[in-house]
This record gives C-alpha cells, structure tokens and sequence, in this order.
C-alpha cells in the first residue's frame, strides 16, 4: 500500500510558471482485478518477444552493464529507424516517449513572435506544452464533421501541429492535405505527431515520404502503441536534417540521455522485428473493424477511424452515463467532458475477449 505525508499546499516556493501551470492529466490507470481497461489505447497484444530477449541480454552479467551511460544519441536505434523509413541517420531523432520529443518540438520551433496554430479538438497536451512554454496558440475548429481543412490554417505562424489520425477523433487526414500545408507555409515548422499512424489501412499513409520534399515537416511517432512499449517510454521524429539538429541540440540543453540501455535493447529488437510489427498492426485493425460493426448494431454513430480506438456517440447521446454504467461493470473506456464531444467515448480496440465483454455489456444495457 502506498502511503503519502498530508499536507496543505503552500505554493510561496513555487515561481510564477508553476503556480500557473494546468498540467495535462494522463489518462486512469486503475488497479483492480478482472478489469477490462479500453481507455488509454494500449495495444492489446505483448511486444515482439525479441524484444524481451533483447532486454534480458542487456541485463547479463549481472546487469554490469547498467553502471555504464547509455549511448547519448542512440545511434544503433537510430540507423534502424533510418533503414526502416528509407532516411540518413542525421534525419531522425529519438527521446523518451513522443510525449518528451513533442516537448523538446515546442521549445525548439514554437516559441516565437508568430502563434502555433493546432485543431481545437486534438491531443489535450498541446495546450499544457504551450502554457509551459508560454507560446501563443490558436485553435483552430474542426469542421461539423470532424474533419481538418487545410484552407483554415491560412494565416501568419509559426508552427501547425496535427495529429494524424486525429485523436481523440481517429480521423486521417490526406496526404495530399499534409503536402498543401507545408507548402503553403514555408517559413513554419509543420509538425504530423503520427502516434496511431501503424493503424491506417490506407497503405503509405505516413508522412514521412514527404519530408524529402519539405525541409519544413517533421514528422513524430511513438513505440507506445503499435509496437507495444508504452511502458519503455521511446519516441522518434523524422525530419530535415537541420530540424533534427535543433532537437539534438535542445535536448543536450536538459538531458543528454533521455534513452537508457534497456530501452535502447528493446526498441532496437523491436524494429528489427518486423513480421511480428505487421502481424499484430494488422491484427488490431481486423480488430477495429468488427468492433465498430459490433457498435454500428447497436445504433452507435462511430467516427471513421484509422487508429487503435473508435470515437462513438450513442444513440442518445448519453456517453456520460453509458461510461459510468461500464464502469460499474469493470470496463473503462474514455469519457471527455468538453464541448463538442461531450456525448462521445474514446473506446480503444481491445483483445477479441475485450471487445466481446465491452459488446456484452452494451446489449445488455441497451435491453
């Protein structure tokens, strides 16, 4: 049991940027046993086995070799990624989890004169990295249909930054979209955070391929959902070699070793790995889709997605009340309660087993 000191909370210590902070609030993660846990779009299956071995060789000896500093730009990892995207060493960049990566992005690139522009309904960290680093910006509403239009973003910036597939929508956004924004914008970073990307049916739907092109996009993924490590925490951009070399530079500027020797070991099986990567990617969308059929039957409105989650509104729109019924039922799925998508739950693809208990839950409420 953990047990923590009471106390009243005396901010006269705190500078002014911390008292003001509204810091971004990770998604639950209960404790409980038999608990059916859709709400923060793990993947449901285990990482590649290699990767485990990986992990448990790097620990021989002893573990001797944890005395040691890892390798502080994680070259090895890095020409793996490189080799996999088809890209030079110096056009990728790795940190601890894509939600650091994405942070050392903001302070690299948006803080300036200019706003950053992002879709109103998007990843809720952005605007705790803005407030962190006291960047300026402006939201930019989706469309009734939840869909991104390039021709909104017409106006002076700094940076753009879109998740893609949208979360917590799960909309993919075109190619052929990204390509007209970072030519629209020269003299602004556009950043694509690509976490659920692995999940698009649609085949070369990174964008990545376009990075040859735009020496203004950078592109962020992560090894938190598609390869099963959300607990090693490891995230990469892909980019232009000078905006690599601004990240590199910003992030010896707070810590040079972001990424330890296990997680070095163990991204690097995983990316090596790649029959294990596609079966399971694949896996998860055969999984998606019988999921949002299941859902469709039950008169949910489910957003078109292409990533390890559906956005679903329920027939009466009561998403509040369906998630707490779940809950008492020991299903967790992601409820937010803000404007727009207030009657919406983020329910992440589950094991088969999952879904059929999430399914068997909902018929029986729905009587």
């Amino acid at each position: 049991m953990i047990k923590t000191m009471e106390f009243k909370l005396d901010t006269r210590l705190w500078s002014t940027k911390a008292r003001n902070l509204n810091p971004y609030v990770p998604g639950e993660q209960p404790k409980h046993d038999n608990l059916c846990k859709l709400n923060t779009n793990e993947n449901p299956f285990p990482p590649s086995p290699k990767v485990v071995e990986a992990i448990t060789a790097a620990l021989s000896h002893g573990g001797d070799q944890l005395r040691l500093y890892p390798a502080p730009e994680s070259d090895a990892l890095r020409q793996a990624l490189a080799d996999a995207y088809d890209l030079q060493l110096n056009q990728v960049f790795v940190g601890n989890g894509s939600d650091e990566v994405l942070a050392l992005v903001f302070a690299s690139f948006f803080m300036k004169e200019r706003p950053l522009l992002a879709p109103d309904i998007s990843y809720s960290f952005y605007p705790v990295y803005a407030d962190t680093f006291g960047i300026d910006l402006v939201k930019i509403p989706l469309r009734d249909d939840f869909s991104i239009e390039t021709d909104d973003y017409r106006q002076p910036c700094s940076g753009i930054i879109i998740a893609n597939p949208n979360a917590p929508t799960g909309i993919l956004m075109s190619l052929e979209a990204i390509d007209k924004l970072a030519t629209e914008h020269p003299n602004a970073v556009i950043v694509i955070d690509e976490a659920y990307i692995d999940f698009a049916s649609t085949e070369q739907a990174s964008a990545i391929r376009l990075i040859e092109t735009h020496d203004n996009l950078l592109v962020t993924q992560t090894f938190s959902k598609s390869r099963s490590l959300a607990g090693l925490r490891v995230g990469m951009a892909f980019g232009n070699p000078s905006l690599i070399e601004a990240l590199t530079r910003m992030k010896n500027s707070f810590n040079s070793y972001p990424l330890d020797r296990l997680a070095q070991a163990g991204a690097l099986a995983s990316v090596e790995d790649k029959l294990y990567f596609k079966s399971t990617c694949e896996q998860v969308i055969a999984l998606r889709e019988q999921l949002i059929e299941q859902l469709n039957l039950l008169n949910f409105t489910v957003l078109p997605s292409q990533a390890n989650f559906v956005f679903a509104r329920p027939q009466q729109g009561n998403a509040s009340e369906v998630a707490q019924q779940l809950r008492e039922q020991g299903i967790i799925v992601r409820y937010f309660n803000q404007p727009r998508i207030n009657e919406y739950l983020r329910i992440t693809v589950g094991t088969a087993e999952q879904n059929r208990r999430l399914i068997g839950a909902l018929q029986q409420m729905a009587g």
